[in-house]
């Protein structure tokens, strides 16, 4: 094999949408930050816009949305793929998703694997691809005549709790822990992802007059807790399994949750927030994110603060105070509900200002290292002017995830460059594949003219390439610099845990 036929990059100088607007930047832009996107596909929230739409649509409207995040500078995509007991890739253990197919059980005609194409369309432009699953909606309503005979519904009946308009697996149950823990096993043996997610939805929303039967389960499982610490316990012990499976199978697949925004409001326990929150993770949802940090069972939690700066019930200046005190073990990013721009009872979302004043107030806090936005629809063809006061401000330039708090490490190898060649627009060159190190990214830098290169200084970042296949050199193409740029540039890696290697300079 031809040692140099193998990954060849143009790497253009003007991809990256500097604005040349007159707003001032409100503060330093960070090197290192979170900033994903949630692309929901139940009910076609997101994405595919119509489950019945050919192939060929539901592609090019994902990669819209793609293209429409890379513009705005974010790095992660949280991509729902499973939501209600379905799959978005084949599997014995799930029917192919109505949503995506418009019939349950029904395959993608023509026929591919959504998941893999989704991945690698993410990691080639620099997002990496957090896999969104929720584990115990089984159904979205009770209408289980559209459901497939290979559903769990079908398959498990003693597995669902009615409750609520919608059906759900019994959290109690040993089998149906079994089968989520397989479920997840299955996405990180066959696929090249960089987080497992899961939402808020573990116990479900109480509702008013209903009663989640799990009475039997109790009976014979409860152990002489109460009903509350043992739905607990239940949720935790889930919680627990999926994070050893994982880290056994692949140790850089992160593990991710986004709770509820609330853990507990002070009322009831000094330890909770100043909040008045209807419903809490602890108490309704028997979800304990302070457990799982505690643990170290989580690599990241999302708290979802969809309420504005000073909402009185539940400001989002408090959570975040709250969240940023009360963390531990783990990486914190705040989820932030973009969703509400324009079209919210609270008229705070009204002011274009809201989000932006958002991320501000988050990057305050340096335990706090990011965030994510519900959904992606928000900025698709949408809310163009919030969209154009974070390009110009607060997303003006790219930004790297930090690595997790248990995966930061020394990357062991350093770009080797070889083979340097000039022509009249291009300067090539050939990097030596690493052979110490799990790499996922090389990064290029270049400086302005009057300056020196500076890794910490995003404005300098030229473009995130995946390595997406192992070869001997690797062979990068970079523009000819203009006048008013450094001749040299800096190399890093980035490895599959986000740590960032030590720079190489090329002049």
């Amino acid at each position: 094999m031809n040692p140099y036929k193998c990954l060849v990059l143009l790497i253009s100088l003007l991809i990256l949408p500097f604005s040349n607007g007159n707003a001032q930047e409100k503060i330093t832009n960070p090197k290192n930050e979170f900033r994903a996107v949630w692309i929901a596909t139940v009910e076609n929230i997101d994405w595919p816009k119509n489950r019945i739409d050919a192939i060929e649509k539901q592609k090019a409207d994902f990669i819209e949305i793609l293209e429409t995040y890379k513009k705005l500078n974010y790095n992660a995509v949280i991509v729902q793929i499973r939501s209600v007991g379905d799959a978005f890739y084949p599997t014995d253990l799930a029917p192919w998703s109505r949503y995506l197919t418009g019939k349950e059980g029904q395959s993608p005609n023509p026929y591919f694997d959504p998941l893999k194409w989704m991945i690698t369309e993410s990691h080639a432009r620099g997002f990496e691809f957090h896999a969104w699953l929720n584990p115990y909606r089984a159904t979205i309503d009770l209408k289980t005549d559209i459901l497939s005979p290979n559903h769990d519904f079908y398959k498990h009946p003693d597995w669902m709790i009615k409750y609520g308009g919608k059906y759900y697996y019994n959290p109690a149950l040993p089998e149906v822990q079994t089968l989520l823990v397989s479920v997840v096993n299955e996405v990180v043996r066959n696929y090249d992802i960089d987080a497992i997610h899961f939402d808020d939805y573990f116990y479900p929303y109480k509702v008013k007059g209903e009663i989640f039967n799990d009475a039997a389960s109790y009976a014979k499982y409860g152990g002489g807790l109460n009903l509350e610490d043992w739905r607990r316990s239940n949720v935790n012990n889930l919680v627990k399994c999926i994070s050893y499976s994982i880290k056994n199978i692949k140790p850089w697949v992160r593990f991710g949750i986004s709770p509820f925004g609330v853990w507990r409001n002070k009322s009831v326990d000094p330890k909770g927030s100043d909040t008045e929150a209807g419903q809490t993770n602890y108490d309704d949802l028997y979800a304990d994110p302070l457990t799982w940090m505690e643990n170290s069972w989580v690599d990241y939690l999302v708290p979802q603060l969809y309420w504005s700066i000073d909402h009185p019930k539940a400001s989002y200046s408090k959570l975040l105070k709250w969240w940023s005190e009360n963390s531990k073990n783990t990486a914190i990013y705040i989820g932030n509900g973009t969703y509400k721009i324009n079209s919210d009872s609270d008229k705070k979302w009204n002011d274009p200002n809201e989000i932006p004043n958002q991320i501000d107030i988050t990057r305050t806090y340096k335990n706090v290292e990011g965030n994510a936005f519900f959904s992606a629809k928000s900025f698709v063809n949408k809310n163009q002017n919030v969209a154009q006061l974070l390009l110009e401000n607060q997303y003006k330039y790219p930004a790297l995830p930090f690595a997790i708090p248990n995966s930061k490490k020394t990357v062991i190898d350093v770009p080797t460059v070889d083979l340097i060649s000039k022509d009249t627009t291009n300067v090539s060159f050939t990097i030596k594949y690493p052979s110490n190190s799990k790499v996922r990214y090389i990064m290029v830098y270049r400086a302005k003219k009057t300056s020196k290169i500076d890794l910490n200084n995003p404005s300098q970042i030229i473009e995130k390439i995946p390595l997406t296949e192992k070869c001997e050199n690797i062979k990068v193409c970079i523009p000819t610099k203009k006048p008013d740029e450094n001749s040299a540039c800096a190399i890093t890696f980035v490895d599959f845990y986000g740590n960032e290697s030590e720079a190489t300079i090329i002049n």
